[in-house]
């Protein structure tokens, strides 16, 4: 039976109308997914476990999730973040750790997780020669390639002496770090535990004829925190000096991440700026060894201590310490804030 006129036409009109719909559905734009904010790119890495090692900002901001299958990366790209295919996942190198905490745990010496390059990596000051250093290759050695060494200028050690400088009864300044409320309206300030360690009343001159308060708390080694209770709470402001007339106002806090932009303010040195290096760092001291801490490319000279390291309205850490100076550079390592917050029950004012 031959086809008639108009079911020539309708079949044409049926073939096209397919076409245009087929056309359609291939053209049609993929949504991509909102991107990873920080606390979310470190979360998913967490929930991956081994599948991931560590989470980092690249240079256009984006946040980059280590993974080590293709499964993983999948789970990555549709959350919204980067990932980034690598050899060893979080359990080979918490490994590689564990054998620097058995082996090379000596003053002078620091260690941190380098997500970028896949690797756990020591520094070793200008102390670390001789035995102590043949001690360290040993460690090294026996991880397999999933450690590297760093030397580092300098001499690695806190700086006993944040914002506005703080003095210590019978002698020592530090820097004040953040002023904090508790849940019934009492104020404190946050500083360093290694300064808090050597007085219990703290001054803000000199001459220790102005009262800041009274030591509350205060953690070192191990952490390096400290809470000093103002003795009268109009003291305590909610802003950052910037040592140029100015300040910044502080609205809460934050968790660090890798590849971050970041501020450090302190009596000595004033403002400086800098990027986070690495997180979860140990760093063995001549006093003890603290871990947790924010490792950044800041410069700090003694008097820093416990001053404020912030981005934007956002507290993030306590000075610690760390090699080097403002003059040639140097790094310096942070007691993140939000550990002593959580610690005492307060909050950023």
């Amino acid at each position: 039976m031959r086809p008639t006129r108009s079911s020539l036409l309708r079949a044409v009109s049926v073939a096209a109308a397919g076409t245009l719909v087929a056309t359609a559905l291939i053209s049609a734009p993929v949504q991509a997914a909102p991107a990873a904010s920080p606390d979310a790119a470190a979360s998913l890495a967490e929930r991956l476990g081994d599948r991931s090692a560590g989470t980092y900002a690249d240079a256009s901001g984006k946040m980059v999730v280590t993974v080590t299958d293709a499964a993983a990366a999948r789970q990555v790209r549709a959350s919204g973040a980067t990932p980034k295919l690598v050899k060893r996942g979080a359990a080979e190198l918490n490994r590689a750790t564990a054998e620097l905490e058995r082996s090379a745990k000596i003053p002078g010496t620091a260690w941190w997780t380098d997500p970028t390059t896949n690797q756990v990596v020591v520094s070793v000051d200008s102390t670390v020669t001789g035995t102590k250093l043949e001690r360290v290759k040993a460690a090294v050695a026996r991880t397999g390639g999933a450690v590297r060494i760093e030397a580092e200028a300098g001499v690695l050690s806190t700086r006993i002496s944040g914002g506005q400088a703080i003095y210590a009864a019978g002698g020592g300044r530090c820097s004040l770090g953040f002023n904090v409320r508790s849940s019934s309206g009492v104020t404190y300030f946050l500083t360093a535990g290694h300064c808090t360690n050597i007085a219990s009343t703290w001054y803000s001159n000199s001459a220790q004829t102005n009262t800041l308060g009274t030591r509350a708390g205060t953690s070192f080694p191990g952490n390096d925190y400290g809470i000093v209770r103002h003795s009268n709470s109009a003291n305590a402001t909610g802003n950052v000096s910037l040592y140029n007339g100015s300040y910044r106002d502080v609205t809460g806090a934050s968790n660090a991440y890798v590849g971050q932009s970041v501020q450090r303010s302190g009596s000595t040195t004033g403002l400086r700026s800098g990027s986070v290096q690495a997180l979860n760092a140990t760093v063995n001291y001549a006093e003890g060894s603290v871990s947790g801490l924010i490792r950044t490319n800041v410069c700090a000279e003694p008097g820093d201590s416990g001053g404020s390291l912030f981005s934007g309205s956002s507290a993030l850490g306590l000075t610690s310490g760390g090699n080097g100076n403002c003059t040639r550079g140097g790094t310096t390592y942070f007691q993140p804030v939000t550990e002593p917050l959580s610690v005492y029950g307060v909050s950023i004012i």
